[in-house]
């Protein structure tokens, strides 16, 4: 029989449910209709943008200077405003904050002495925040945006220090519909009374909704979830450089996105020459190139992965660890700058110059030749600029043998007629083909690619090195340009990118005489200038998107994951930002470059003179505390006193931990663990293995749908997903002297679920967990 208790205990929690669900409609109603108001307003402000532009192409009718200008400037504006209201946004409106009064409330205009009561109940203030503000008819807000400083005690406001702030809410919506509400009562001592009714407080706190949701392969802006310590760092002073350091899941680079967009926000105009973010791999672009536009900014910042800074180059090949520790030390910079100058030679360098002028034949053999480059190569000029000179000290040496045995001029009439007669030697024999020919050949227009092929040769690299590197560094070295062709033409790794860029630098562009360009309408009008201002602005714009890979001179650089970058990558970066302001951003337990002194020395003496300030994350958001605990392990090991971020959520379920007892049984049983974990969770699952199995890995899981990625280990940084699957573990650690750190980065990019997957190699027990993760 059924216990007589047990159908009212179900009423009262349906009953419970009912009232839950009534709080929830009323309140997703509320913010309905205020976003109902927004869209009317941001409706009106289109119209009033479409008619600024009518209005600018009626004005050019008028056909005056002053009437273009005016209407090219009304034009400009008016576009750049429609299109901001034009784009769609997911979440336009995301965000509430219920204050109470303020600390000093004004009496008829001035400041009231009465000090903020902090037991004072009734919310005196509602504020909306959303991706871009919008004001009333009245210019009252309606929206505030998340970059202002009224909407900063959003972010910054904690039970601890609540400020004025009462409730937070966090609004879900998608295009015109309000989705969901979820609040955060930050003042739970308050019997907070909002317009006479009791406060009301829907869901169990607006983070753990947040980051309970489920991944794609795109990262989305955390506008609607930032917290105070990252608040404090997306809103820092600009000057010099802020220095963020954080572990795995802290939001390190989410937060260097939301701070770029901050301060084009904060001070456009500084900013208008543009901001570069240097990601650690295409991978991770691709991942995070969805954010900024989300938040309102597109054209102005440019995310460039470190292997694709270099205009017209892409890194397609990997190193071995031994080899890409070589390229990327400091001592290669010698090496490439005996290199930008040995390229001048190859085997159709011509030994001997011979011209016939004034009826002599004048001969300049190999001895004189490598005397004259010497003496033109002194200094540090670049390569490719020094062929003028080269050409002027070639037709002076020739001169010389001219004039060999000719008396010496002795008065003013004698001088003078010798000059006529050099500029006339001079300019019959530059002209000859004979030494267009020879200078072509002996001084060529050399590219960082020529250049690099130049390594490629055992024993030519052996003569520049000089004892600065091992021979199974040098033959690592070779082995890895050993396809590239005499001009450099093949695949290219990360490293050889930076080298590329040095070289680059060292040899210059090649030198072209300056021509000044000619717009054909200029002969049809006469004016120097024919474009309006505002498609100045526009084709400003245009190539500053274009070129931005080739751009020299950011106003502002963000550099993620910046514990990888190497000695020769921080040279590439900062030789684009000369007066830059910097973000740097990165954990040093995650580093996955073996040499740290070394490069904090780099990064050193790229920041040289700069201010710093630096910040600290310490809050895991995305890994589980299961998760967290087991990724901890590995850290103890690969980064001694290290303390982890702390996890702010638990999920109870416990990573997974399996084993195969034939090495050839690893792919089934990837591909059954990553099918498992797909029916398990929503999102995307990805399997991380090491670097040479990353193919190997591909085939394992093909098939199963867009949702599962196989990647190698060097390519997991940066990215989360739903459930991760780490394949041979030991084979990670074992790929470098920094592979416990890589395995470290491998473990932690899970949110819900974790399975390790060990191989014989990795010595499980008899619970399948192998001998690294022991204890």
């Amino acid at each position: 029989m059924a216990s007589p208790t047990r159908p009212s205990a179900e009423s009262a929690r349906s009953s419970d449910h009912r009232a839950d669900q009534t709080l929830i409609d009323r309140e997703i109603a509320v913010e309905q209709a205020h976003l109902d108001t927004v869209y009317r307003r941001l409706g009106e402000k289109l119209a009033e943008a479409e008619f600024l532009l009518d209005d600018a192409i009626r004005k050019s009718h008028a056909g005056t200077p002053g009437a273009l200008a005016e209407r090219d400037a009304q034009a400009y504006q008016a576009g750049r405003h429609l299109q901001r209201l034009t784009n769609e946004f997911e979440d336009f409106l995301f965000g509430r904050i219920d204050l109470q009064q303020p600390d000093r409330p004004e009496e008829d205009g001035f400041p009231s002495q009465t000090p903020l009561d902090p037991a004072d109940p009734n919310i005196a203030e509602t504020l909306h925040v959303g991706r871009l503000g919008v004001l009333d008819a009245e210019y009252g807000p309606l929206v505030i945006d998340w970059r202002a400083p009224a909407a900063a005690p959003f972010y910054r406001a904690t039970p601890r220090q609540p400020g004025r702030v009462v409730r937070r809410r966090v609004i879900r919506s998608r295009g015109r519909k309000v989705l969901g509400v979820e609040d955060d009562l930050l003042r739970p001592d308050l019997e907070a009374r909002l317009s006479g009714e009791p406060l009301a407080v829907v869901g169990d706190g607006a983070l753990m909704a947040t980051l309970g949701r489920a991944r794609s392969h795109s990262m989305r802006d955390i506008v609607s979830s930032i917290q105070q310590e990252q608040d404090e760092v997306i809103r820092a002073q600009a000057a010099g450089a802020t220095l963020v350091t954080g572990g795995p899941g802290t939001g390190k680079t989410a937060v260097a996105l939301h701070r770029a967009a901050y301060l084009l926000y904060h001070d456009r105009r500084r900013y208008a020459g543009g901001i570069l973010v240097v990601s650690p791999t295409p991978l991770l672009v691709s991942y995070t190139e969805g954010v900024l536009p989300a938040l309102g900014e597109e054209g102005q910042v440019a995310i460039r992965a470190i292997g694709g800074l270099l205009d017209g180059e892409e890194a397609d090949r990997y190193d071995t660890p031994e080899t890409a520790r070589v390229k990327g030390s400091s001592r290669m910079l010698p090496l490439l700058r005996r290199v930008a100058r040995a390229a001048l030679d190859g085997p159709d360098t011509p030994a001997e110059l011979r011209v016939v002028a004034q009826g002599e034949v004048l001969k300049l053999d190999t001895h004189a030749l490598r005397d004259l480059r010497r003496s033109v190569l002194g200094g540090n000029t670049p390569v490719n600029l020094l062929r003028p000179r080269a050409r002027r000290m070639l037709l002076d040496a020739l001169w010389t043998r001219l004039l060999r045995g000719r008396p010496t001029p002795v008065d003013r009439y004698e001088r003078e007629e010798q000059q006529r007669q050099r500029e006339a030697f001079d300019e019959y024999v530059a002209d000859e083909d004979v030494f267009l020919d020879f200078l072509e050949a002996w001084w060529p227009a050399l590219t960082p690619r020529r250049a690099l092929a130049v390594l490629a040769d055992q024993r030519r690299l052996g003569g520049l090195a000089r004892g600065s590197f091992s021979r199974a560094e040098l033959r690592g070295l070779t082995d890895s340009w050993k396809h590239l062709d005499r001009q450099g033409r093949g695949g290219v790794s990360v490293a050889d990118v930076a080298l590329l860029d040095e070289l680059n630098t060292q040899l210059g562009e090649p030198y072209r005489p300056r021509v000044r360009e000619v717009d054909p309408m200029d002969l049809l009008t006469g004016l120097d200038e024919v474009t309006t201002y505002g498609d100045r602005q526009r084709r400003d714009q245009d190539q500053r998107a274009a070129s931005a890979a080739e751009r020299r001179d950011y106003a502002h650089v963000i550099v993620d994951e910046a514990q990888d970058l190497t000695p020769m990558q921080w040279r590439m970066v900062g030789r684009r930002a000369r007066n830059a302001t910097w973000t740097i951003v990165g954990d040093p337990a995650q580093s996955s470059w073996i040499d740290p002194a070394e490069a904090q020395a780099a990064m050193d003496e790229t920041l040289a003179g700069k201010p710093r300030r630096r910040f600290t994350l310490t809050t895991n958001y995305r890994n589980p505390a299961e998760i967290a605990d087991v990724a901890s392990r590995i850290l103890a090991q690969a980064a001694p006193g290290t303390e982890p971020p702390v996890a702010v959520r638990s999920t109870g379920v416990e990573p997974r931990f399996a084993a195969v007892a034939d090495e050839d049984a690893l792919g089934g049983a990837a591909r059954a663990e990553v099918a498992r974990l797909l029916a398990e969770v929503e999102g995307t699952v990805g399997i991380v293995v090491p670097m040479d199995r990353r193919e190997e890995a591909r085939s394992w899981i093909a098939g199963l749908g867009e949702r599962a990625v196989a990647l190698g280990s060097l390519e997991a940084k940066g990215l989360e997903y739903d459930a991760t699957v780490v394949a041979d573990p030991s084979g990670i650690a074992g790929e470098s002297e920094a592979g416990l750190r890589v395995l470290y980065v491998a473990l932690t990019r899970a949110t819900q679920r974790l399975t390790v997957l060990s191989g014989p190699l990795d010595l499980p027990d008899s619970a399948g967990v192998p001998a690294l993760l022991h204890g």
